[in-house]
């Protein structure tokens, strides 16, 4: 008995199958090749639970004559091709003619099928590769494939397969490939006999990636065009769109390019793509772009893959440097700009606004303060309640200027603080909560939160106010005679104080970017988007932890335009969002409405936020866990809603910026890992300035 064997036709099948056919994505892939191979001008969709159950293609092609019905699910039977040497001229998508049969071989696989000029249709049904229907019928012109219960004689393929909504993305993407290469065919997808997409038949390709990726991608989308000839007279055709700089992807995702009306991938192609943006796009990011290359079918071999995604050019050098000398003599043409809104302190801007609960601007200018500190006089000494409350109803202006030198060491200022023992002993007597002048009480005036951080955070770093640091003093005083030397240690500790709280805050901001400020440790720099970011970051993550974060429900939902694939990606994984704060609805098609979003987020930021999201739900698919994707998008929420560089900040806003940093468990790095600060030591400086003898 021969030990090689020939396998039968059935095997056969399922072998291609399995190399072919994926998921329902490739089944919708095949067919719609097929349709358009036969000259559709309207191509229907139809999807049931991700492909698995149901997938229905109907168009009005040339549909197949009644003879041919037997060989369209024989394997390696087409009629695109005769013999060996029209594969060096294939100008279809298909060519092999091995789809149906390994279809068929794993589906229960059905054909309605028309010619225009037959008076009556034919019906084909088969399941798992056998034939068990082949008959007349009634049906209009063109066909009709319909595909059930895929893989349902092989299980364990089916126990493969993603989520239905992760299937249909795939088929989502599969149909967006067709319609942007085909602008020219009226294409419909629905799934779960919801309509996804209605796209009329267009002239113009620009309408059709409008549709698909959005105006904010299509309204900075680029147009280039270029045409070299071969020695033997034909052409080589480039054109399409590309992205401004602006407008780039962590991924390759939003990169098409289709050849001959065939989406392929090409690393030489993609190579020449990249070197195009350098210098114009940051490291790790890639440019969008839809570009169509139309060449001679004998410059290229297609028949290297087993789903043509792949292809081999005869010298593809020369469309490398065709690709690159396009965009690069495009580029010199444009004048690139990134716009930025910098906000000034008297009116910053909303998009960029640092969210600090702020004091007011100083009512009185400095320079009258100061004035009026050096000729202050005070004829009876008033009692220490009645200064604290006088204190505390002064508006927040006059409190951001009360630890003024000028005033403090004033000696009028200084002799008003002296009281009697008896009053000393009284003040002692009363509680912290009904004391007017207690810690508790006086805490209040330097305690300024960041907005969106717990109200419940008290600052440590808060100046003690005029009346906590005499109550300390008074606790001491037994006596009138000692009034003096309490005087004396009160101004010391006040000149303490104010000295610390001016080092902390002698901080200057440049390049709107960067903050400035003596240490005792040195010069420190910090990086003021990395520690607003930190500061950001662990707020969320411990408001997640503990189960509460904050949202504001919108009157009006806004509204955000996704992709098919990106749409889908969000509706999964709607609970994953609402844990940290926003509340997506499906609206329809691919549009999503944004219901909530947490508070500490800036208004203008969100739809690009929720589409980072849908972006890393895409490259995730399953590859991270719950956990490692939710730490993930608290790093893209803090470095959304931080603020930049370019934004500048008023002295209230820097304060505060510095003395949040010390509630934080690491204000050393922001969440992606870089330092939030450069320390210039004392001692370099002594050194780099010849100090040190």
């Amino acid at each position: 008995m021969s030990r090689i064997q020939q396998l039968d036709a059935h095997v056969v099948n399922r072998i291609a199958a399995g190399e072919v056919i994926e998921r329902p994505g490739s089944v919708v892939k095949e067919l719609l090749e097929n349709s358009v191979d036969a000259l559709s001008t309207r191509i229907e969709v139809d999807i049931v639970n991700g492909g698995m159950d149901l997938i229905r293609i109907s168009d009005n092609g040339e549909g197949i004559h009644p003879e041919d019905m037997l060989l369209a699910v024989t394997s390696h039977a087409t009629s695109k091709i005769r013999s060996d040497a029209d594969l060096d001229h294939v100008s279809t998508l298909g060519f092999r003619g091995e789809a149906l049969a390994s279809i068929a071989s794993v589906a229960r696989f059905r054909i309605r099928t028309r010619p225009e000029e037959c008076p009556v249709g034919r019906e084909l049904e088969s399941h798992g590769g056998q034939i068990v229907v082949n008959r007349d019928c009634g049906c209009p012109a063109g066909t009709v494939m319909e595909v059930h219960n895929l893989f349902f004689n092989t299980p364990a393929r089916r126990r493969f397969l993603k989520k239905p909504a992760t299937e249909f993305g795939q088929i989502a993407e599969q149909f967006s490939r067709i319609a942007i290469a085909n602008p020219n065919l009226h294409l419909v997808l629905r799934h779960n006999e919801k309509l996804v997409y209605e796209l009329p038949a267009s002239a113009n390709a620009l309408e059709r990636v409008r549709r698909f990726m959005g105006s904010e991608v299509s309204d900075h989308l680029i147009s280039v065009t270029s045409e070299s000839e071969l020695p033997s007279g034909e052409k080589i055709r480039l054109w399409g769109y590309v992205g401004e700089p602006s407008l780039s992807r962590s991924t390759r995702k939003d990169q098409y390019l289709f050849l001959n009306g065939r989406w392929i991938q090409d690393r030489s192609l993609q190579h020449a793509l990249g070197e195009a943006y350098r210098g114009l796009l940051m490291v790790g990011r890639h440019p969008v772009s839809i570009l169509f290359l139309e060449l001679p079918p004998a410059m290229v071999d297609v028949n290297v893959h087993p789903t043509k995604s792949e292809v081999r050019f005869q010298d593809s050098q020369i469309l490398y440097r065709q690709l690159l000398k396009t965009l690069r003599d495009k580029f010199l043409t444009l004048e690139f700009r990134s716009n930025i809104e910098v906000g000034n302190s008297a009116s910053p801007s909303p998009k960029n606004e640092l969210k600090f609960d702020k004091p007011a601007s100083p009512a009185v200018p400095q320079r009258e303060l100061d004035l009026w500190a050096s000729h202050a006089t005070i004829t009876t000494p008033p009692r220490v309640g009645e200064f604290a409350r006088s204190a505390g109803s002064d508006s927040a202006a006059h409190r951001s200027t009360f630890n003024d030198r000028s005033v403090f060491s004033n000696p009028a200022v200084i002799e008003a603080f002296a009281i009697d023992s008896h009053q000393a002993r009284e003040s002692q007597q009363q509680t912290p909560s009904t004391q007017p002048n207690s810690p508790a009480t006086s805490k209040v005036v330097a305690n300024e939160n960041l907005s969106g951080l717990s109200p419940e955070m008290d600052s440590t770093e808060s100046l003690p106010s005029a009346s906590s640091v005499i109550g300390s003093q008074v606790s001491a005083m037994e006596s009138r005679a000692e009034v003096s030397v309490a005087d004396d240690r009160m101004e010391q500790s006040l000149n303490t104080v104010i000295a610390s709280t001016d080092n902390e805050f002698r901080a200057i901001q440049i390049h709107d970017c960067y903050i400035v400020l003596a240490s005792d440790a040195g010069l420190e720099v910090i990086d003021q988007h990395a520690l607003h970011e930190r500061i950001l970051y662990e707020h969320l993550r411990n408001r997640i932890l503990s189960g509460g974060v904050e949202r504001q429900r919108l009157l009006i939902p806004d509204t955000i335009e996704c992709t098919a694939t990106e749409c889908v990606a969000l509706l999964e994984s709607l609970d994953l969002l609402k844990e940290i704060g926003f509340e997506l609805q499906e609206f329809g098609g691919t549009t999503i409405l944004l219901m909530s979003y947490p508070t500490l987020i800036p208004r203008g930021n969100l739809a690009r936020i929720v589409k980072d999201f849908a972006e890393q739900l895409v490259q995730n698919d399953g590859k991270m866990s719950r956990r490692d994707l939710l730490d993930h998008m608290l790093h893209t929420m803090a470095c959304r809603a931080a603020i930049k560089s370019g934004h500048r900040l008023t002295a209230e806003e820097m304060q505060e910026l510095l003395r949040q940093r010390h509630l934080v468990n690491d204000s050393h790095h922001c969440p992606h890992g870089r330092p939030t600060s450069l320390t210039l030591s004392r001692g370099t400086l002594d050194q780099q300035f010849g100090r040190l003898g």
